[in-house]
């Protein structure tokens, strides 16, 4: 008997064993498994609720604009007379006929228009006190220029209604104007223009008014060469464009070669910021030129652009040109460069119809061609021109 309930209770101790290594190992796999299994669910509120960062890449795009620039228009009586139609209005389209296509073609083309378009109402007039009909805006605009200067040394010549008339008129067939103005409200205005996600901004400056006096608190009217205004509106006009244009009314006449009065102002604007210098005044063309500020940056200098339409014959004259630029705009990220490149020049030539030709298409003129080419790079060899 005590030999039964000895082997009773050896049994029953292994197999009270055997249940709890069983269980307890049991268990241990399980934990084991466990860990191996992934969290789903929190897998899942992790993946809703932080997800991993997307590598963006920077955004970047290139754009590009042609700005084009021609000069003087100056309307003497013997042109508008030539243009005068049996009706008694003026037909100037003529006159522009063989260079549209350079005018047009320019995502931007700007004009000096040296004589005020008071209109007939006002009585036409010639040289030394001009006045001129209100088609010659029409003829600009039906031909591809966007933008006209006005600041120059004739600008007072009929005085302020005579202006005035001109503005009105500019307005009427939507042409941006800059250099003269209608109030202190509209000068305070800074014209540009946008193309191409591009937007140039336009000064216009005169060194004089012939010695006409500008009337006593209307200053508006004319923009007057002063260089503390000059680099005060430089800085304006860059916070609202990527290139500021600044036109320079400068220079002695007839005088091929730019002089000390002028190299200084266009140090000036380089300093100050302008990207693009257009000159005018001397009737006659005078080179293109790189300017180097002092921080690196550079300008582009047309000196002079000569006479685009005038009645002025002979002594270089007669010819003037369309300098043409390309301004590329490329954004990377939060960084945007802007820089200027390809300049090209079209030489013209003013007939004794007084209609524009390109000069490489006249073949009687190919010496005087080639003397105006070597003239115009000789500070820019690399400027390009149209063939």
């Amino acid at each position: 008997m005590k030999r039964l309930l000895w082997f009773i209770g050896i049994v029953a101790v292994f197999f009270i064993t055997f249940i709890l290594v069983y269980t307890y190992h049991n268990a241990d796999l399980q934990t084991v498994e466990e860990k191996k299994k992934p969290d789903l669910q929190n897998q899942g509120v992790k993946e809703q609720n932080q997800p991993e960062p997307a590598v963006k890449k920077p955004i970047e795009k290139t754009t590009s604009l042609t700005l084009a620039a021609v000069g003087d228009i100056l309307i003497h009586d013997t042109v508008y007379n030539k243009a005068r139609q049996p009706s008694g209005l003026y037909h100037f389209n003529p006159n522009f006929a063989p260079v549209k296509s350079y005018l047009t073609y320019p995502d931007i083309t700007m004009a000096n228009q040296e004589t005020m378009i008071g209109g007939t109402k006002h009585g036409l007039s010639s040289y030394p006190s001009f006045n001129s009909p209100h088609e010659v805006g029409d003829a600009l605009k039906e031909n591809g220029i966007d933008l006209v200067t006005l600041a120059n040394n004739h600008t007072l010549d009929r005085g302020e209604k005579i202006i005035l008339s001109a503005l009105s008129y500019w307005n009427e067939i939507d042409m941006k104007y800059t250099g003269a103005y209608a109030s202190e409200e509209d000068r305070q205005e800074i014209r540009f223009i946008k193309k191409n996600d591009i937007t140039v901004s336009f000064l216009s400056y005169t060194y004089g008014t012939n010695g006409i006096p500008v009337p006593a608190g209307k200053k508006h009217l004319v923009n007057v060469i002063e260089a503390e205004k000059i680099k005060r509106e430089i800085t304006q006009a860059k916070h609202l464009s990527d290139i500021v244009t600044v036109s320079l009314h400068f220079g002695n006449e007839y005088e091929r070669m730019p002089n000390d009065f002028q190299k200084e102002m266009v140090q000036l604007v380089t300093e100050a910021g302008g990207d693009i210098i257009i000159g005018h005044h001397p009737h006659v063309l005078q080179p293109v030129k790189w300017e180097t500020a002092s921080d690196g940056s550079k300008t582009f200098v047309a000196y002079s652009l000569g006479n685009f339409l005038s009645g002025q014959r002979r002594d270089y004259k007669d010819i003037g040109g369309i300098v043409q630029l390309t301004i590329v705009k490329h954004i990377k990220g939060d960084e945007t460069t802007i820089h200027l490149k390809e300049p090209k020049f079209l030489p013209t030539y003013v007939d004794q119809s007084f209609i524009i030709h390109p000069m490489k298409d006249l073949p009687e003129m190919k010496q005087s061609y080639e003397g105006i080419k070597t003239h115009m790079k000789q500070w820019v060899p690399e400027l390009n021109f149209f063939e």
